[in-house]
């Protein structure tokens, strides 16, 4: 083989394999970084025993709230359609927190209990912003107007 053919190909099986160590440092990294939603019954079956940390999701069980008198800690149990996991959070609580409410709570399993270390409450879902609704309404009038003009040419 000639020697600058064999430079070239020594050089480039050098840029590969470095392509291929830095891909596989980025998906390393990624991969440390991701929060995983699971809700309780996916725990309860097992789903998050490889996971560090990982997003709980799920509605606050009606009347499982209870707090602290001395301190900012606030036990409750989220719930889903087949499991419930009791959770256990210090710090302020977001205002739309309360009972049968949607609640993404991020932290780990400690024990049979999930310690949060932030806890959000959804709104509730038939809530739009007043911007968002008026721009969405002015999106659809022309679209309306049309479909109104070709049932009426259909008729």
């Amino acid at each position: 083989m000639n020697p600058t053919r064999k430079r070239r190909l020594v050089i480039v099986v050098m840029v590969l394999v470095a392509a291929a160590i830095a891909g596989g440092l980025t998906v390393f990294a990624l991969q440390q970084n991701m929060n995983y939603l699971l809700t309780p019954s996916q725990v309860q079956s097992g789903q998050a025993k490889g996971y560090k940390t990982f997003r709980l999701g799920g509605m606050v069980k009606q009347g499982s709230i209870q707090r602290s008198s001395d301190s900012l800690k606030v036990t409750f149990t989220v719930i889903d359609a087949d499991g419930a996991m009791p959770v256990e959070y210090t710090g302020i609580l977001p205002d739309l927190f309360r009972d049968n409410q949607s609640v993404i709570a991020t932290g780990h399993m400690e024990n049979a209990h999930f310690v949060a270390t932030e806890v959000l409450a959804k709104h509730d879902e038939t809530y739009m912003p007043k911007e968002l609704k008026d721009a969405m309404a002015k999106a659809h009038e022309g679209k309306k107007m049309a479909e109104n003009e070709a049932a009426g040419a259909a008729r």
